[in-house]
């Protein structure tokens, strides 16, 4: 039968587009079962701080998104089994700064590309480190810290949340503007285990992420934050000193916390999730609730802006980890 020139093209063009709207209605059904929101690292620090009451606030926007905390190797453990995923939206990850620097700098032989196996989906939240003490060491000042550390070399130990991870970077930068090569690091499976033994004494000294529980056990008088390392004094605790004006300009560190999935998510998901997160960022609350955790949010993120934010992270602290001559394989 032979079929009218107009009727024959527009069946050739309706064919054509089946697989755009196929990939449309894909895209559309998006979520239809739970998400899996992996945290690289132990209950307890910013990262579960900035990404559990993400995953709660998502219920409306995305539905149920179930947190899996995967800790170990500096956030690479976690960081790879992500990066290993199907790319279908179903599994993401709360990286950025620390697993991205990981990876890119301080490994000969990579779990994985954090450029080329990660797609980046939108900053969350930033967060910013700390100096802090047990109680039992005779210092209340950064200045008088230096001066017991010089007085008493090998006496002190720092804690950190594992070898290679920002809180050992900035430990061993402190170390090196302070002339202090005497205090010895040990790296901790996460920033929780980590309070807990600062806390409790075992550990004179620690770099932690600063969060609500940081400032909290901090005025209860059960550790004892020496310096933070924001650019300006912290909105949830203006009581706090920077590095920068106690005279390290050079430790005015921030890290990145963010969303990423694995290489290939459609980009109709990725963008889905980005809109669900600045969603949920621009609700004055969930802003509340970082600030007084001493976390800063990101405003208005999307995944170019994250990208960027990422890069621009490596290559902040490229020099740093030449100079330390840091290798952690």
């Amino acid at each position: 039968m032979k079929l009218p020139r107009r009727h024959f093209l527009h069946l050739v063009a309706g064919a054509a587009a089946l697989p755009a709207l196929s990939r449309t209605a894909r895209a559309q059904a998006y979520p239809t079962r739970p998400i899996r929101l992996v945290i690289p690292f132990p209950p307890g620090g910013a990262y579960d701080a900035v990404g559990r009451p993400w995953a709660d606030k998502m219920k409306p926007l995305l539905g149920t998104v179930v947190v899996e905390n995967i800790g170990g190797g500096g956030g690479s453990l976690g960081a790879a089994a992500v990066a290993r995923a199907r790319p279908d939206g179903y599994t993401i990850l709360l990286g950025g700064t620390l697993p991205h620097v990981n990876e890119a700098l301080l490994k000969s032989r990579p779990l994985y590309d954090p450029v080329k196996d990660l797609d980046p989906i939108a900053g969350v939240a930033a967060n910013v480190l700390c100096i802090a003490v047990h109680p039992s060491v005779p210092v209340r000042t950064l200045k008088e810290l230096i001066a017991y550390a010089k007085a008493n070399p090998g006496k002190l130990s720092y804690g950190h949340a594992g070898v290679g991870s920002i809180q050992h970077l900035t430990g061993e930068l402190f170390k090196s503007l302070a002339g202090t090569p005497g205090i010895v690091p040990v790296p901790y499976k996460g920033t929780g285990p980590l309070i807990i033994d600062l806390i409790g004494g075992q550990i004179p000294m620690g770099t932690p992420g600063v969060t609500g529980q940081v400032l909290e056990l901090h005025r209860a008088g059960r550790l004892r934050v020496l310096a933070v390392t924001s650019p300006a004094r912290l909105v949830a605790a203006p009581e706090l000193p920077t590095a920068a004006e106690l005279g390290f300009p050079s430790m005015t560190v921030r890290g990145s916390i963010g969303l990423l999935a694995p290489a290939g998510t459609p980009a109709g998901i990725i963008e889905q999730i980005a809109q669900a997160a600045r969603t949920a960022i621009a609700e004055p609350s969930y802003q509340r609730m970082l600030i007084d955790a001493g976390i800063e949010p990101t405003l208005d993120s999307n995944p170019e802006k994250f990208r960027r934010s990422l890069a621009a992270d490596v290559a902040l602290w490229t020099p740093v980890v030449k100079a330390l001559g840091l290798k952690i394989d």
